[in-house]
This record gives structure tokens, sequence and C-alpha cells, in this order.
């Protein structure tokens, strides 16, 4: 659907359950193929073995769970052996009798773990404008991992194998923050899940799911084959968010700095109740002084924290380092937040953990890199043959390009 439906009717207000069939291309572009292809350019079953047999995981990024319950660690884990003697690493004997007696494998930060979906994460928030993690449960034939329950960030489902049976309920407590997790609502999460459900689905490969925060959710591995499905958690901002980002500057007010009347009483209610409303008459008068610009700087702080921009190779990046030349392409480091500032005759490109300042002759250039298309040295803005080899290795080197060719 276009993204403008998706917005305004589903993100987050109303369940939604996708077909493989009616998902459009898949991944080679041949018409209804995403019922065939799926999501496996992403994850396998395939892809679980590997992770647990040969990546050496450590928790937190892998987890067990049955029947409702998270299995210790020590269940699941134990020493990598001589040279690895780290004690948490994932133990595949011990995975696979918890498995076989019907337990789920959860690998958690995927996002950070396997490839295809580091780089399918960092396309992602591009898009969505928030952060995204990724999380995979592999569940044995006819087991449930956990009880029903509501999460405080809007998950995307994608089946990746076997099927899985959801039935979701609408939620008892509407977009809940991360401080008020489905457990503070235990009893009311109960009932409504013995109600007749919004969605009541078998999931099959290809298909996706989409449940906005708070939307009530179980699911049971269904068939002969053991289930997997992708998790994709987006920790949307709210405009709780927008909030806190402008009441951190109660500092810059005298009269929120002023101390409270000595001898303050708080339990003479009618008394503290004047200085309640002094408090919130100053509190408006800040606010009043603030604008967008406040509020946005200050949730653009915390994006980039939360994310984390395309990765480096460093052996490879020193090697085109040492190679590149006027016919050498580079490209802006994709999902890199950063700035351009002229300051007199500089130019600076400031991140979050570094700045680079240049002449500047270069500023064209910089701002062509950043819009994002990748460009040959020699045709950079603004400079001739040698400088722009200057400016390119400079940005390169302090990561805020990459030689793409």
């Amino acid at each position: 659907m276009p993204t403008e439906t998706f917005a305004d009717r589903y993100w987050g207000r109303e369940a939604l359950l996708s077909r493989a069939s009616e998902l459009g291309d898949g991944p080679d572009g041949a018409g209804d193929s995403a019922d065939a292809a799926g999501f496996a350019d992403l994850f396998s079953a395939d892809a679980v073995d590997e992770l647990v047999t040969r990546r050496g995981v450590r928790t937190p990024f892998i987890r067990m769970a049955k029947e409702g319950s998270v299995l210790p660690a020590s269940a699941y884990t134990g020493s990598g052996g001589f040279g690895a003697e780290v004690g948490d690493q994932v133990a595949s004997d011990r995975v696979l009798a918890r498995f076989a007696d019907g337990a789920t494998i959860v690998l958690q930060g995927l996002h950070r773990l396997w490839p295809p979906i580091i780089d399918f994460t960092r396309a992602l928030v591009g898009e969505l404008g928030h952060p995204v993690q990724v999380n995979a449960y592999v569940t044995p034939p006819g087991s449930q991992g956990f009880d029903p329950h509501y999460d405080t960030h809007d998950v995307f489902v994608l089946q990746i194998s076997g099927e899985k049976h959801w039935r979701i309920h609408e939620p008892v407590h509407v977009d809940p923050l991360a401080s008020q997790p489905w457990s503070q609502h235990r009893e009311a999460v109960a009932r409504a899940a013995l109600d007749e459900p919004a969605i009541d689905a078998v999931l099959r490969p290809g298909d996706a799911l989409y449940l906005p925060r708070g939307w009530i959710h179980s699911a049971t591995a269904g068939g002969d084959a053991t289930s997997v499905h992708l998790t994709i958690g987006m920790s949307a901002y709210t405009r709780a968010d927008v909030v806190q980002a402008l009441v951190a500057r109660v500092g810059e007010s005298d009269r929120l700095r002023a101390s409270l009347p000595l001898g303050v009483d708080f339990d003479d209610v009618d008394a503290f109740a004047g200085i309640v409303r002094e408090t919130v008459d100053a509190l408006a008068e800040l606010l009043e002084r603030s604008d967008a610009s406040d509020a946005a700087a200050a949730l653009a702080r915390r994006f980039e924290g939360d994310i984390r921009p395309e990765p480096l190779a460093p052996l490879a990046t020193l090697e085109a380092l040492a190679t590149l030349d006027a016919s050498s392409t580079v490209r802006w480091r994709e999902a890199l937040r950063s700035r351009i500032e002229v300051d007199g005759d500089r130019v600076r490109v400031v991140g979050r953990t570094t700045s680079l300042s240049l002449p500047i002759e270069a500023e064209p250039a910089v701002r062509r890199l950043a819009e994002g298309s990748p460009v040959a040295v020699g045709d950079l803005p603004g400079l001739d043959a040698d400088s722009a080899l200057v400016v390119a290795r400079r940005l390169v080197r302090e990561g805020f390009a990459v030689a793409s060719g």
C-alpha cells in the first residue's frame, strides 16, 4: 500500500496482516515471487544453526524461553573452551536439549550480528525515522514461547519458515511507554486474551504482521516444522519525548531554580497547591520561550545515540586510501548523521564523535557528497584535481565518506 495509507491508517493505530501474495514483487522482481522467496534474503533456518554453532554468540544475544518463562542462561550457555573461556557463550548441545524439549530460541540484536539484517535495518531506519532492533524467534512445532503480552514498541513480524498461529487483541493500555510494561496490567491482559481476537491467523513464509505498541499478542508454532520469524521492533519516539526534551531546559528558568519556602510541609496539600500553581506558571513561561529547534536538537542527539551508521572496514578503507585517485568513486557514509557548518573561511563537518575542518573552497564538494549518491573524486565540484583528492582522502579517513569503487 502507499506509504501515506499506512502512515494515516495503521501506524500506531491498528494491527495489519499482510499475506505474501499481497506484498508485491519479491527480491528478483518477478511478479508474485514474494510468495516463494519470502524473506529468505534476510534470514533462514540455516542462519539460526550457523549462529548457534559457529559464531560464538553470547548472552544477551541469545536467550531461551518455555511456556511463558525465560530459562536461566546456564541452561543453554557454557565456556567456549581453551582460548575462549568466556562462560556465557552459546552451547549448541544444551540449546539442542532445551529446544527438543519445547523451548523457544530467541536470537537478539540481529541488527548487530547478521550482515543482511544489518544492512536492511540501516535502510529501514532511514525510511521510518525511528530506532529499530531485530530479534529472531525459533519455536518447535506446537510450542508457545511467551504468554499473551504487549510490547512497548511497535513491531513488524516477518515469517521466515514454518508456521505460527497468532492471536491478536486490542490494547488494554493504549500507546504504553517503555516505563509501562504489560506486567503492570497483567490481569487486564489475561482477561482481554480470552475475548474474541482482532486477528486470529496462521502466518506462513512470506507473510507479515504489523502490531502497534500495546496490542496484545501470543503465538504458537503450528504444523510439523520449526517456526522461524523475525520481530522488527521500533522504539517510536513519542510526544512524551518531546515534552521531556523541552522540560530538560528547566535549569534556564530563574523561577524554577528558586528554592521552595523554608519549612515547606508536603503533607499540607492545600498549602502546597499554591507552590504547584506557581511552578506550572513558571514552566509555561519557559515553554513559551521555546521553539521547535530546541526539542528537535535534543531528539536529534538522542537519535544519533540510538542508531548506528554504516560500519567501516578498517583494512579495506586503508587499502582504498592508498590507491585513491581522481577516477575513484566515493560516497557519503550511509545513516551518518552530521552537520555541515560554515565558519569564516572554513567549512566544518560535525559528527557525533568527531569533526573535520576544511577550507571553505571544499564546501560545494562536501555538500555534493552529503546528498548521498556516489561521485568520482575528479568530479567533486569547486576543486581542482589535487584538492579534490585531498578532500576525498580526509573525508574517508575521518569516517564521513567511504570509497565505493
